[in-house]
């Protein structure tokens, strides 16, 4: 299962250089459920997640799926990737360790979606994301916001329906 929350930013962090980052291509064989195929450097995933939501929950400002990843080869991820819907995604991937011990995953986007930033932050549970307080660099809580999901942004010709400022 994977609980995350979506957030816009307000500004990059300084020394970006620093972190780790992932090279990412995807693209979208269904949306609904999501069966997804990425690229990560060298990495070749084939992903199924599935929407569903916490017991209990009140809160929309988390996200929660099911999620199953399967590694895939060049030959098949290329494959794949004829079949996709809409367009491919182009993104880099920051890896950046946050001061309360969470991770954020700062996504900058390429090609049609330039111009496009925010970053997600996973969580062990649903307390974890209740409790969890966004640094100030962090901008709004996207998280249930359907236009910041990468199935919807696989069909976007372009960014009109965003207000992105350049951070």
């Amino acid at each position: 299962m994977e609980i995350e929350k979506k957030f816009l930013i307000r500004r990059l962090p300084e020394h970006l250089e620093q972190y780790s980052v992932r090279h990412i291509e995807q693209g979208y064989l269904c949306t609904d459920p999501v069966v997804r195929i990425r690229k990560s450097n060298d990495r070749y995933i084939l992903t199924y997640k599935s929407q569903m939501g916490l017991e209990g929950q009140t809160e929309q400002d988390v996200r929660v799926n099911q999620e199953v990843e399967v590694s895939l080869n060049q030959v098949g991820y290329e494959h794949l990737r004829e079949k996709t819907d809409g367009c491919m995604i182009q993104k880099d991937r920051y890896i950046i360790p946050l001061s309360d011990g969470h991770t954020g995953e700062l996504d900058i986007f390429h090609g049609i979606l330039e111009g496009l930033v925010f970053i997600e932050v996973e969580f062990a549970d649903s307390e974890d994301a209740k409790a969890f307080i966004p640094p100030e660099w962090f901008g709004d809580n996207v998280s249930d916001d359907h236009r910041y999901s990468n199935s919807f942004l696989s069909t976007c010709k372009d960014l009109s329906a965003f207000s992105v400022k350049k951070c």
